[in-house]
C-alpha cells in the first residue's frame, strides 16, 4: 500500500508540474493534460485508438515470445559451453552493436513491407539482450546447491524447480523487462516506417500534420497499457517467483 501510494504522490505531482509549465507555453505546442484526456475519448470513441493499439499489442506480443524463445537457451548454451561462448560471442557483440534503425531498413528492404519484416527486425534486435543477460545468469548458477541435493536425492525435477530455477529467476526477469522496453520502441519505429497501422504509423501522421494532442494522446495511451502491464503482470510474476527471498 505504500508503495502505491508514494506512486500515485509522483504521478498526480507530474501532472501538476506539467499543468504549471502548459500556463507558460503555447497551448499548440504543449496541450494541458485535459485536453490530452478528451482526445484519448475521441481516439477511442472513433475505434482508430484501439485498432491501432491492438494491431501493436500483436506485434510487440509475437517479437517479444520469438525472441524470448531464441534467446534465452541460446543465452544458456553460451554460458555452459565454452566453444559456443567463444563461437557466438563476437557475433552477438556485432549485432548488439549495430543501430536497430538499419536493422529495420533491411528487414523491409529483404523481406517487404509485410508483417513478417517487422516482426523480424524487433526479433533480431531484441534476442543480443537476451542472450547477454541469460548467459550471465547461467554462469551464476552455483552448482553445489545443484550437487548437495543430489547428494539428498532429490529428484531432478524438484531440483531444477526449487534449486536451479530460483537462481535464474532475477536474469529471466532482467530479460523480460529490459526486453519488453526494447521491443515497444522498436516495434514503434517498425510501424512508423513499413507498416500502414499501428500506433507507430499514427504517430507519424500526427507528425506530418504537427498535431501534438493527437501524439501525446496515443503516447500516454501506449504508456497506459505498458503500465498495466508491468502492473499486472510482470510485478506479480515477480513476487510470485522471487517469494522465497528475505
Amino acid at each position: 500500500m505504500a508503495a502505491a501510494k508514494w506512486r500515485l504522490i509522483s504521478f498526480i505531482g507530474l501532472l501538476a508540474c506539467w499543468q504549471v509549465i502548459v500556463m507558460y507555453c503555447q497551448p499548440e505546442l504543449l496541450p494541458s493534460p485535459t485536453e490530452i484526456a478528451a482526445r484519448v475519448w475521441l481516439e477511442g470513441i472513433s475505434g482508430s485508438l484501439l485498432a491501432n493499439l491492438q494491431a501493436t499489442m500483436q506485434r510487440v506480443g509475437l517479437s517479444f515470445l520469438f525472441a524470448m524463445l531464441l534467446g534465452v537457451p541460446l543465452g544458456l548454451w553460451m554460458a555452459y559451453s565454452r566453444r559456443a561462448d567463444l563461437l557466438l560471442d563476437g557475433i552477438n557483440t556485432i549485432f548488439m552493436n549495430i543501430p536497430a534503425l538499419v536493422v529495420i531498413i533491411l528487414c523491409f528492404l529483404w523481406l517487404g513491407l509485410n508483417e513478417m519484416a517487422a516482426v523480424a527486425a524487433v526479433v533480431i534486435n531484441k534476442i543480443p539482450v537476451i542472450v547477454v543477460t541469460m548467459r550471465e545468469g547461467g554462469k551464476a548458477i552455483d552448482f553445489k546447491l545443484m550437487a548437495v541435493a543430489k547428494a539428498f536425492n532429490i529428484s531432478r525435477r524438484r531440483t531444477l524447480i526449487d534449486v536451479y530455477f530460483p537462481q535464474l529467476y532475477p536474469y529471466l526477469l532482467a530479460a523480460t523487462r529490459a526486453g519488453l522496453a526494447l521491443v515497444w520502441k522498436i516495434v514503434l519505429v517498425a510501424e512508423l516506417i513499413g507498416c500502414s497501422d499501428g500506433v507507430g504509423f499514427q504517430l507519424g501522421i500526427y507528425f506530418q500534420y504537427f498535431d501534438i494532442p493527437g501524439i501525446l494522446a496515443y503516447t500516454f495511451a501506449f504508456v497506459g497499457i505498458v503500465l498495466i502491464l508491468e502492473a499486472g503482470f510482470i510485478r506479480r510474476w515477480e513476487n510470485s517467483v522471487m517469494r522465497w527471498r528475505p
